[in-house]
């Protein structure tokens, strides 16, 4: 979703405990209500440099000399009264400061913070003479020079999260040439751990290769659709599978007593309680599925969409329908991935799956949707569309009667633009002509477009700037909110990742795709860069953004796409096309992460771009 601001939601956010009432009629009256299911026991945050703000002497540090920790005239502590100072003699020199530390496996983040000043007699804007390197074990983390003087302290941190479970060394060195001093003054060195236990050793999404077989019909308006949905998948996890979850994503845009998405009589399984304020739903399978085996689940379905022009909701007589079908949870090393719905933007993470749709209505109502799209005469005054798609994240529809235009792009993907009323016919040709040119721009970047045609939905009354989903997109009359919608076919549908926990790799990618096909080079956009707090980050999930949604947009899409042009600037353009394209190509229909992308850009490069991740406050 690219956001604009956004509309008042306060009286929709429920508590949790008035949410957490069971609103699926057939759940067995003797099931438990059941909660999200129990994480593994929280670390136990710690700080692992003893001493690191030199007020207890000088052990366990080991330093050059009896200066470096110094509470003497010249320099100032950051706390305290005492310091170390590495250098600042004005000749050929070398201090060092090191210490060994522990830091423990069981902890999912490791962070390495020091507060740094620097001055210096030399008065060259353009040479580092005099230089400070830190490091952890054998990896540099950053080099500092006299060209870094500042007239105080500045804090430096560091993501060492890859060196938990180890025993290193964090060090400095500094070194002086012949003439003019450089001080570099160091306190409050701390490297600090936190976040859950590492997940255990079998880390396999699950339940994978999903297939759904749906059936509904719709009542004359399109705002209300019954049926039938079964879901085929197989256990790729060395766990038997007991159970699994099914989202219900649209039950946040109402109540537990009056749930828009119902699920009864399900087979294959026994319903327990709706959880996670009702958009979760346990299903104990019959019996344990085995690793490598399949099985299938099936469910009569309700859903009733609601007012509003929204990505659920009907605007006139025009339904959108997007997160309606019950899709599976994701499991992996974690446990089950069961976040709650977040309207700021999106909570969505499923694996790539087979989708067959059968959707019967009313004649007169236009239905786009996901996939290719077949129309069959039905009943009298009916039309049944089926919509077929392979390999998609989600499917969507809507209702209505629709202004449809038609093309083809120059690469010959087929494009439908729907038009609610009062877009003008202008407008419309605007928006297929700029469909056609970002389907084909983004596919030339990274890799053809594999879902046959491409659907879009044109209202100019969604409160948000537009949302995508595979082979369909929601969107406001704006090229620049297409051109973005369009380029999620590639990151958040091709190349998958967790919606709710690493939302920068759809959007900030999304977002720096659309401006190169706007060719937009983002100079410059890193030096309007302005962090409100410590704490925030690039690499921040929704659970962060969510209690900072001011901030979301500035620092997800702006921040985040601005850090990949300036990671293009370090590699090159070159290098950075391939390097997006091979990462397309490497998870092609899989799910990829932040470390993942990181460890893709580190082998693209011989630079060394622990510094660039630091920087740019991008962790994982």
């Amino acid at each position: 979703m690219r956001p604009t601001p956004r509309k008042a939601i306060a009286a929709r956010l429920l508590s949790v405990a008035a949410l957490a009432a069971v609103c699926l009629p057939s759940a067995p009256a003797a099931a438990a209500p059941h909660a999200v299911p129990a994480a593994a026991a929280a670390c136990t945050p710690s700080q692992v440099v003893t001493n690191g703000g030199f007020e207890s002497g000088t052990s366990p540090w080991t330093q050059s000399s009896t200066s470096v920790i110094t509470n003497r005239s010249g320099q100032s502590a950051h706390g305290g009264s005492s310091f170390a100072w590495l250098d600042g003699v004005g000749s050929t020199h070398t201090d060092t400061l090191s210490q060994s530390v522990t830091i423990p496996s069981g902890c999912s983040s490791a962070s390495l913070t020091f507060w740094l000043h620097i001055d210096t007699a030399e008065t060259t804007s353009s040479t580092a003479y005099d230089k400070l390197t830190a490091k952890i074990g054998g990896t540099t983390l950053a080099t500092y020079s006299n060209l870094n003087k500042a007239s105080g302290y500045t804090q430096k941190s560091f993501d060492v999260s890859a060196f938990a479970g180890q025993t290193v060394t964090v060090a400095f060195t500094g070194t002086e040439d012949s003439s003019l001093q450089t001080s570099f003054v160091l306190d409050d060195i701390a490297l600090s751990t936190s976040g859950d236990t590492t997940p255990p050793a079998d880390s396999v999404r699950t339940p994978a290769a999903p297939a759904y077989t749906v059936s509904l019909s719709s009542n004359t308006s399109g705002t209300v659709w019954t049926g039938h949905e079964s879901a085929t998948f197989t256990n790729a996890s060395s766990t038997a599978l007991s159970e699994v979850y099914l989202r219900l994503w649209d039950n946040y845009h109402g109540t537990c007593t009056a749930p828009p998405i119902t699920v009864s009589n399900v087979t294959g399984g026994t319903a327990g309680a709706l959880s996670v304020a009702c958009t979760a739903l346990k299903i104990t399978l019959a019996s344990p599925l085995p690793q490598g085996q399949s099985t299938s689940i099936g469910f009569d379905l309700g859903i009733t969409v609601p007012s509003g022009a929204d990505r659920f909701g009907y605007d006139g007589a025009f339904s959108f329908i997007g997160n309606a079908l019950p899709v599976l949870a994701v499991k992996d090393g974690a446990g089950w991935h069961l976040d709650p719905y977040t309207n700021n933007g999106e909570s969505f993470y499923s694996l790539a799956a087979d989708f067959k749709v059968t959707l019967d209505h009313p004649t007169s109502l236009l239905v786009p949707a996901t996939g290719t799209s077949v129309d069959t005469p039905g009943s009298s005054g009916r039309t049944v569309t089926t919509a077929t798609a392979s390999k998609v994240r989600d499917f969507a529809w809507a209702a209505g009667p629709f202004t449809k235009i038609s093309g083809t792009s120059p690469a010959g993907t087929a494009v439908n633009v729907y038009s609610v009323s009062g877009i003008s016919s202008a407008n419309a040709q605007s928006m297929l002509t700029t469909a056609k040119s970002a389907v084909d721009a983004h596919a030339a970047r990274f890799g053809a477009y594999p879902y046959g045609e491409l659907d879009a939905v044109i209202d100019n009354n969604f409160w948000f700037g537009g949302m995508e989903y595979p082979g369909f997109v929601l969107d406001l009359v704006s090229t620049t909110a297409l051109t973005h919608e369009i380029g999620h076919q590639w990151f958040y549908g091709i190349v998958g990742d967790d919606e709710y926990n690493s939302p920068w790799l759809d959007e900030a990618f999304t977002d720096y795709a659309t401006d190169l096909t706007q060719n937009k080079t983002g100079a410059s956009c890193w030096n309007s860069v302005s962090w409100a707090s410590s704490a925030e980050k690039i690499t921040n999930s929704m659970a962060y953004w969510d209690t900072h949604s001011s901030r979301y947009s500035t620092v997800i899409y702006g921040y985040g796409k601005c850090a990949l042009h300036d990671l293009r600037r370090l590699l090159g353009d070159t290098a950075m096309a391939k390097l997006l394209k091979d990462y397309a190509t490497s998870y092609w229909y899989g799910v990829s992460t932040t470390a993942e992308f990181k460890a893709a850009a580190q082998a693209a490069t011989t630079t060394d771009l622990t510094s660039f991740w630091t920087t740019h406050r991008i962790e994982g």
